[in-house]
């Protein structure tokens, strides 16, 4: 059971800070931040969940059924992360490139602490066992007083996992398999890194949600373990009997005047090359929900809609279905994980060219981090534009990719991936 109370408030940058600085004092912390984007399909503009009851940390061995029993014996909000290597549990499939990062492949824990809030308020859910902490708790929180960052003078040195020429011969490689018919689409990803380094998660993290305002923001401490996110993309939410998946193929950069930016967008929205990669996503979606979704209820509610975000444009599809009650959170996340936007089509095959061509091991990156409740609704975003970070390890790293077509060259590929790796770059070179 969960003591409730609501609070007249409404979140600004000092607050968000506060509360964040505020939750470093627990092991367990996952903030869920929309950025007051006024996304079609969102519930909260922001959620923060601390200190775990219970947890579940695991491999890829039969992970989502280990979720599926713990979700039901919790029968409570659970949040938590599934890494891309889960695949290993959907499909015959393996992972055996470097992992640097080295973080568990499933992660979820029952919060004693919840705070939804909205746009004018906090509903605060403490357990009954720390109900008698909510009061103070809250004060506390509006009183904090904002610790300054502490200037570190050694720089952190970004090396790149994969050599421009090496990616360029990969960019090749990918494309011969799919010049044979092997695969239509494959999301090649490249590895940037930095060993024996140390970043302020909190203040890295603010930096980054500040220049990028993305929809599907997140702040996550498990432990020693760190992701620090600015996702413009959802992976699935669901809502009642309805599933929304939302993938992202197809990006642009901004430009300095509204006359240069607009064009840039009407080129995005034009490009033969970027609708063709997302609509080949949309199909796979379709694909992935019809295994599960009521008979004739696949529906695609927007097909290559453009969406303008403070870093980039991205071109988005949604696709929705009716689901079963009687068909479980983790029933629904195995049969559509990993999302179609990371992995390629016909997806298994790409996966495979995946793991024979990136030099590193994904894990949490191009995963989901997200939540399920009580009412066995959830919502899940996409792990890209993200810092993962292993303090025990001192061990920084960001990953980019696109998706690799018939009609993609390595020049304009490796040209997208300094893009989007631009706003990570920056926090970091500046941490």
């Amino acid at each position: 059971m969960r003591a409730y109370k609501t609070i007249s408030i409404k979140l600004n940058s000092a607050l968000i800070e506060r509360i964040l600085q505020w939750a470093q004092q627990f092991e367990e912390v996952i903030w869920l931040d929309s950025n007051s984007h006024n996304q079609k399909h969102s519930n909260y503009n922001a959620i923060l969940a601390v200190d775990a009851l219970t947890v579940l940390k695991t491999d890829a061995h039969q992970a989502f059924e280990q979720l599926d029993e713990y979700q039901r014996l919790t029968n409570d909000w659970i949040f938590g992360y599934l890494s891309y290597d889960l695949k290993n549990d959907v499909e015959l499939l393996n992972s055996k490139n470097a992992d640097g990062v080295a973080f568990p492949e499933l992660y979820f824990f029952q919060p004693k602490k919840i705070f939804l809030f909205s746009e004018n308020e906090v509903t605060l859910q403490y357990m009954n066992m720390v109900d008698d902490e909510l009061e103070s708790d809250w004060e506390e929180i509006l009183n904090i007083e904002i610790e300054k960052a502490v200037v570190n003078d050694d720089k952190v040195k970004i090396r790149l996992r994969t050599s421009k020429d090496s990616y360029y011969e990969k960019i090749e490689g990918i494309l011969n398999h799919i010049n044979r018919g092997d695969i239509y689409e494959a999301n090649f990803c490249q590895e940037f890194f930095a060993e024996n380094t140390s970043i302020n998660p909190l203040k890295s993290f603010l930096h980054l949600n500040e220049i990028s305002r993305p929809p599907f923001a997140t702040f996550l401490k498990l432990e020693s373990n760190y992701a620090l996110s600015a996702s413009p993309e959802r992976y699935i939410k669901k809502v009642g009997s309805k599933l929304i998946s939302q993938p992202i193929k197809g990006t642009a950069k901004r430009a300095a005047t509204l006359e240069e930016d607009e064009l840039l967008k009407q080129q995005l929205e034009q490009d033969p090359k970027e609708r063709s990669e997302n609509i080949m996503i949309t199909d796979l979606v379709r694909n992935d929900l019809s295994k599960i979704a009521a008979k004739g209820s696949v529906t695609v509610e927007e097909l290559c809609g453009i969406y303008t975000f403070d870093q980039v444009h991205q071109m988005i599809s949604t696709i929705t279905c009716e689901v079963p009650a009687s068909i479980s959170p983790a029933t629904i996340l195995k049969n559509t994980f990993p999302m179609g936007s990371m992995t390629g089509a016909p997806k298994v095959r790409a996966m495979q060219l995946i793991e024979e061509f990136e030099d590193a091991k994904r894990g949490m990156y191009s995963g989901a981090i997200g939540y399920i409740s009580p009412e066995n609704d959830f919502d899940f975003n996409v792990v890209i534009r993200s810092i993962l970070y292993n303090e025990l390890k001192k061990y920084v790293s960001f990953s980019v990719g696109g998706a690799i077509t018939a009609l993609s060259t390595a020049e304009g590929e490796y040209a997208e991936c300094l893009l989007k790796a631009k706003a990570m770059r920056e926090v970091l070179e500046n941490a």
